[in-house]
């Protein structure tokens, strides 16, 4: 754990909830997915991945997966589970919290990130993929907030957000509410 997040509200909120369950290592759909599209050479960059069978997945496929969390927690289990399946050695683990962190490797094939969001992030996470690399996106949209009042509008999508926030150089393979309820959004997005 890194000292400077060892009170922060978000790493002791998902530290509890994780320490509560045992993780299945399931790849998020979006990010089979991007991971079955055209990717150019390259690694993979996860954000917000929790205990991710998505990092799991690029890393079985022999890419070189950054996997990115505020939960110490979550790392920990995706840090043995990567070990006991024998893929360690191609996933860089790192504890940090994302609005403050930035991307150092790149550029990536496959930027991912499902279940969280934060424009600014956002933004450079599409600067992070590589030409011909792939943007994959999932996160809560403002309906969301009728069912969770509490949850903030920052958190939180607006009118057809992510796509219209993509810088200039990417095109729109699918920007999609997967559920009925339209409380999520995804995109998948290329640069040319």
């Amino acid at each position: 754990m890194r000292d400077e997040l060892a009170g922060h509200p978000d790493r002791l909120r998902w530290n509890s909830r994780y320490a509560e369950r045992h993780p299945a290592f399931e790849p998020h759909d979006l990010a089979v997915t991007a991971l079955r599209s055209d990717l150019p050479d390259g690694p993979v960059l996860e954000l917000a991945c929790g205990p991710s069978g998505s990092a799991l997945a690029a890393a079985a496929a022999g890419r070189h997966v950054t996997a990115v969390d505020v939960s110490d927690v979550a790392l920990g289990l995706l840090r043995d589970e990567a070990q006991r399946r024998g893929v360690l050695g191609l996933i860089d683990i790192v504890h940090a919290d994302l609005p403050a962190w930035r991307p150092a490797g790149g550029p990536y094939a496959l930027v991912l990130c499902a279940g969280y969001w934060d424009r600014e992030v956002f933004g450079r996470a599409a600067a992070a993929v590589a030409d011909g690399g792939v943007l994959a996106w999932q996160a809560l949209t403002a309906a969301a907030r009728t069912a969770r009042p509490g949850l903030p509008a920052a958190w939180c999508l607006g009118p057809g957000e992510p796509a219209v926030l993509l810088p200039a150089g990417f095109t729109v393979v699918q920007q999609a509410d997967p559920r009925s309820d339209g409380t999520w959004r995804r995109l998948l997005a290329r640069r040319r």
